[in-house]
C-alpha cells in the first residue's frame, strides 16, 4: 500500500463513520449502509485512483437516494 492509499482510506473511513452515526441516529437505511461501505471498502481496494472513485460514488449515493 502506498501513502496515498492509506491517507485516502483514512479520509473516506472518517466520512463513513459520520454517515454511519447519522444514519443510525436518524434511523435512515441509505446513509447507514453507505457509511458502513465507506469504512470497509478501503481494506479491499489497493489503488488510490479506485479508492477515490468508489469513495466519491459512495458519498454521493445518500444525496440521490433518500429513504
Amino acid at each position: 500500500m502506498s501513502t496515498a492509499s492509506l491517507l485516502w482510506g483514512m479520509l473516506f473511513s472518517a466520512v463513513g463513520v459520520g454517515f454511519f452515526v447519522y444514519g443510525k441516529r436518524q434511523q435512515m437505511f441509505v446513509p447507514l449502509i453507505c457509511g458502513l461501505g465507506l469504512m470497509v471498502y478501503p481494506w479491499f481496494v489497493a489503488s488510490a485512483v479506485w479508492l477515490v472513485v468508489i469513495g466519491v460514488a459512495l458519498m454521493a449515493v445518500p444525496w440521490f437516494l433518500r429513504f
